[in-house]
């Protein structure tokens, strides 16, 4: 171990150059000068992706700033107070309103609270699917019956069937830790995979399924060869991005950390490797409150497991090594 550890760290990125939830170069200025206060390029980067119809990309900005806004809120202080009715700002209000319900003990009446604001983003922009994947977000966390679930779902696959944040939306919901069970979860995945355009993230939903039941209390009544599959399919599209591409950042997180509760240590180290540089807090805050912590110390003990399988005399690029 302590001769194949530290060649085993070739290509991952020192720890103090890892990045959590880095933004991609369109919306990282946006968020610089937000944090100027100025609102102005988060506005502009959101209206390009609604005028080109850029829904997954829409969806990921949204998210970004949303979360940048509970922290920082001056810029988006002013931008209301600007374009009150501006229909990207709808949006990220609505997103925000929903973050800050989910952090409350009183959750479901808060969630509640918001179906206004959800309700003005959608209408906005009729044609954007992402109001109604944080409607299926507010319907999770209201404890929404399935009818109205199946109603959001249906608008939403309407606007755009194949969109990543709606069917991770759905997903959740769908989960043994809402309202479904892992069985539900997983069928829903597979579909979804199997219906997937190609190169779509959507084909590594059944390992965001298996992710949900490795990591249940209790797991139990999924085969192993279902989570073997799903994961395969997941290093199958990995392997068709470029390393260190942000794009596919968090499905390779989730991979990692799937692949590590696998114990498959061979095929954790290549995705951690083609990760590059790119943490995403999910999955990691979902295992502990320090989620760049828990990369990093996942990291080390893949490469300590990987190299307590290696021949003495062999070596990480040797015969008796085969990555991922």
């Amino acid at each position: 171990m302590i001769r194949h550890t530290g060649a085993l760290a070739a290509g991952l990125p020192p720890d103090d150059e890892v990045l959590l939830d880095a933004a991609d170069e369109r919306l990282a200025p946006a968020l610089v000068a937000a944090g100027r206060g100025a609102y102005g390029p988060a506005a502009e980067v959101l209206a390009h992706t609604r005028g080109a119809a850029e829904w997954e990309n829409r969806d990921r900005y949204v998210l970004h700033l949303a979360a940048f806004a509970a922290f920082r809120t001056e810029w988006f202080d002013a931008w209301q107070a600007a374009a009150p009715h501006d229909p990207d700002l709808l949006l990220v209000k609505a997103e925000l309103a929903v973050n800050r319900a989910f952090g409350s003990p009183a959750r479901a009446e808060l969630l509640r609270d918001v179906t206004p604001l959800i309700t003005a983003a959608a209408g906005a922009e009729p044609c954007d699917p992402v109001p109604w994947r944080v409607a299926l977000d507010q319907a999770r966390g209201t404890n929404a019956p399935h009818t109205d679930f199946e109603e959001l779902w249906a608008q939403a696959v309407r606007r755009s069937p194949h969109h990543y944040g709606c069917h991770v939306a759905a997903l959740r919901y769908l989960s043994a830790a809402w309202h479904g069970s892992h069985a539900e979860c997983f069928d829903f995945a597979e579909r979804a995979a199997q219906d997937a355009l190609p190169d779509s993230l959507l084909q590594a939903l059944p390992a965001r399924a298996a992710f949900a039941y490795l990591t249940a209390p209790a797991p139990r009544g999924v085969a192993r060869a279902r989570l073997d599959a799903a994961a395969d399919l997941a290093v199958a599209l990995s392997r068709r991005y470029p390393a260190a591409d942000p794009w596919p950042a968090e499905v390779r997180n989730v991979l990692a950390c799937v692949l590590a509760e696998l114990e498959r240590w061979p095929d954790a180290l290549g995705q951690l490797r083609l990760l590059g540089p790119y943490a995403t807090s999910f999955p990691w805050d979902r295992l502990s409150e320090d989620p760049l912590g828990r990369f990093l110390e996942l990291r080390e003990t893949v490469r300590l497991e990987v190299a307590a399988q290696l021949p003495l005399r062999g070596g990480p690029g040797g015969s008796g090594a085969h990555y991922a």
